[in-house]
Formats: C-alpha cells, structure tokens, sequence
C-alpha cells in the first residue's frame, strides 16, 4: 500500500495549524555565523543535492577508529596502546613525555607493527622533534603509516606565542616533512586543524576557515622546503571537532570536503580530503562525567554520517585529566557499536538526501569559505593571528554561546538541567600538565569548557 507525499504546501498549512496561526517564520532562529536555520526544508526551497563521501574501502572498515594514549611512561603507554589495538582499534595517537625521544617512544611501541596500524603524535610545538623520533623508531620500513601530524600553527594559536617565531616553527616542520618524505611514502606530516578555535569557543565557519588557512600556511611552508604541491597536499590531514550537535558537526564534516574541493583547484591539483574528527572538549563536564558518554556517542555519530576518515573519541572523564584504561574502553567501545553494529559506514554518504542537512552543508561552505578569504586577504593565518583579527570574532562567538546557556535558550544536560546531587565519582589516571609558559606575541586563543562556569556555582 502506497501513500501520497505530502506537497510543501500541505506541509506549511499542517505546521502553521500546529501553531495556532503563529507565523512559521517564528520558528526561524540565526546561529553564531548568521546562518538562518528554518523550521521546514523542501524541495521548494531551492536545496541543490550535495554528495560528499569519504573515499570507501569495502573490504574493510568505513573509518579509521583512532584511540588516544597519553603517558610519560613508556611500558604503561606500551600497555594501553596494546589493549586498544587487540581490541578493536586500528591507530592510535601519542601525547606526552615519551614523545620526547626515540628511546622511550620506541619502548611505548613495542610490539606494534607500524606497517598495519598507523600511529599519529600530538606534540604540539614539539612535533618536528616527535616526528624525527617517530621515524628512527620506524627503522626506515616504507610501508610504515606514520602520521606525523606537526601543527606548529595551533599550538602558537593556543599559547599565543612560541619558542622562536611562528614562521620558523613552520619552516622547521616543512623541512622536517620534506627530509621524511623519500624514505616513508605512506606518511602524512601536517595537521591542519580548526580545533583550536573550536576549543575556543569559535564558530563552524570560524573553524573551518581556520582549518583551510592552516592547509594553505603549511602547503606553501612545504614547497619552500623543496616539495611539490600535490605531495604537501597528500601530507596534510584536516582537524575538526564533532560535538554533541550532531546535525552541525555531521554537516561540518561534509562542508570541509567541499572546501577542501575548492583549496586543492585553487592549487591545480587533485587530491583527496583525510579528514580527522575528534570529540570537543569545550562540550564536557567535569563535575558529573556520566552525561559525557551520551554526548560522546552523539560525536561519533557525527564523525561517522558527515564521512570523516578518522575519528578520535575522547574517555568520558577526560574535562579532569588523563583518561584511564575503563574510560578509554568505553570511548573504545563506543565507536565499535556504532560501526559493527549501527552499520553507520555501510553506506557512502548518509546524510545525502537530507534536504535540511545538503541545506546547512552548503551554507556552512558558503560561510567558512568566507570567512576563509577574509582571513587570506589579511596576509594569511599567521598573520591575522598577529594581527588579532580572529581572536575577537571568536571571542564574539563564544560569548553569544554564554549567553545562550545562562538565559535558558541552551542547556547542557547534567549542569544547567537535571543536575544529579549525588554524583557517583569516575576515576582519572592524572591531571593534565601546565604548559611551559611562553612570551606572548597575539592574544591566545584558549581553551574553555562551556559547563565550568556553572560547575563552580553548583560546587
């Protein structure tokens, strides 16, 4: 038995006798980047179908389930990275001390063949120093998936300075990249992530402009040091953050791709976007952690619809410090359940088809590829950093979320709404490490947390 669909009309009429002769324009709401979001999308409205799939492997899995470890400990890191790897994630990503040197990180990955399960490094202004310790440990082995994953650019960002200038940092991974390049052919070297003005508090567009300005500073670094376009390019991996808005985070992802799209033709060659997609930590709560496994879930959900290659989840417990074995194992699992059992990948791109989702995909785009140019017509990211030209547009949007949440129209489950009075405690394995400080050249773009405002009024 068939029935008929529905015509826009009818679906208008139906949704303004739902609310009582209201306009339905009461329904429409702008977001941080001035994007209307509207109640109803139809064919009528204009929506122009979007396909933006992750390259498919149908022997193997859609994504590429990354497990972070993090350890000063070489045989505790050792561990941790064996446990994940046996069961059920394919890579993992490195952060702290065994970083540091080949000797400890090669006692860290001991036993792990590093021609089947990638390893990336997350050592922020250390990353040429990581990368050369990755590839000894490598042994020179050309079939090692190394990703090297140097970001010079966010770590300035975030500390507002740097050791030596942001342009010799950059200079310093390009050469890093180019000297690697011959001897490990599968290997990615550049991060060119947005998540640091995410964790800011920024804007999708914000962040994606971010990103598409670090794909630009790191390609031209890159052929400074003697590589080919297409070789920075094929090097490079995009960073974004998924949150628990899982329509925008999933649309985000698929925006980037048709940025990205839009970058490598500007560039004149032709290369696939490697997207990453980690879970934000600017969504977590530190007082009562339990919630965060739902909005993780709601994350990975994301990563997996918007089609990213990669997706890192956090442990749960992260907002206090280090994850330990249990939470790593719940942001392990969380991800296998949505892979082999939700199927999320057996399809190439599920939000194709979606008129509200192709909707917002093109609009974020359309404002992230904005905001992008803007920031390349001020001399490029490094220099509108310098220049304090993004730090008060994320500032801006940063305080519109505040207020959001402090007047009601937001809420974060756990704090703001239905907050447990009982909280049952979660363990973590250690708090996280003060930077060293640096002398500061630009305003910082810091990380925040949303929920810890209210956390300190609750107590």
């Amino acid at each position: 038995m068939s029935f008929p669909t529905p015509t826009p009309l009818e679906w208008r009429e139906s949704a303004q006798k739902a609310l009582k002769d209201r306009p339905i324009e009461s329904l429409m709401h702008l977001d941080a980047d001035q994007l209307v979001t509207r109640p109803l999308y139809a064919g009528a409205t204009g929506v122009q179908p979007i396909f933006a799939p992750r390259p498919s492997d149908s022997e193997g899995r859609a994504w590429d389930l990354r497990t972070q470890v993090e350890g000063d400990d070489p045989e505790a890191v050792n561990e941790a990275v064996l446990t994940d790897l046996e069961n059920g994630a394919a890579s993992v990503v490195l952060k702290g001390r065994v970083l540091a040197d080949s000797a400890p990180l090669g006692r860290a990955l001991e036993g792990v063949a590093l021609e089947l399960a990638p390893v990336a490094l997350e050592a922020g202004i250390d990353g040429p120093d990581a990368a050369n310790a990755l590839a000894v440990v490598a042994k020179g082995s050309p079939r090692a998936q190394l990703r090297f994953h140097m970001d010079p650019v966010s770590a300035f960002a975030e500390a507002g300075g740097a050791p030596r200038s942001v342009e010799a940092h950059l200079s310093l991974a390009a050469n890093t990249a180019a000297r690697h390049a011959g001897a490990y052919p599968d290997a990615t070297f550049f991060m060119a992530s947005g998540r640091v003005a995410h964790e800011a508090g920024g804007s999708v567009a914000q962040e994606l402009a971010f990103a598409a300005s670090s794909v630009v500073a790191h390609a031209k670094a890159a052929v400074d040091a003697g590589m080919s376009v297409e070789a920075a390019l094929r090097g490079t991996v995009v960073g974004l953050s998924v949150d628990a808005e899982y329509f925008d985070s999933l649309a985000k992802v698929r925006a980037m791709r048709l940025i990205w799209a839009a970058l490598t033709r500007g560039f004149g060659v032709e290369a696939p976007a490697v997207i990453e997609a980690r879970s934000s930590r600017r969504m977590l709560a530190a007082r009562d952690p339990w919630p965060n496994l739902l909005r993780l879930t709601a994350a990975g959900f994301a990563g997996a619809v918007g089609g990213a290659d990669v997706v890192v989840l956090d442990g749960f417990t992260r907002a206090s410090g280090r994850s330990d074995a249990f939470a790593r194992r719940q942001a392990r699992n969380t991800q296998l359940v949505l892979m082999e059992e939700a199927n999320l990948g057996r399809v190439d791109d599920p939000a194709a088809g979606s008129w509200y989702l192709d909707a917002r995909t093109r609009d974020l785009a359309e404002a992230g590829w904005a905001e992008f140019q803007m920031i390349e017509a001020e001399g490029g990211l490094v220099e509108a950093l310098k220049g304090s030209v993004i730090q008060p547009r994320i500032a801006r949007a940063r305080a519109l979320r505040e207020a959001a949440l402090t007047n009601g129209a937001a809420q974060i489950i756990g704090v703001t709404k239905y907050v447990d009075a009982e909280v049952r405690p979660a363990p973590v394995e250690a708090a996280d490490v003060a930077p060293a400080p640096v002398e500061r050249v630009c305003e910082p773009l810091s990380p925040i947390r949303f929920a810890a405002a209210f956390e300190e009024v609750i107590g």
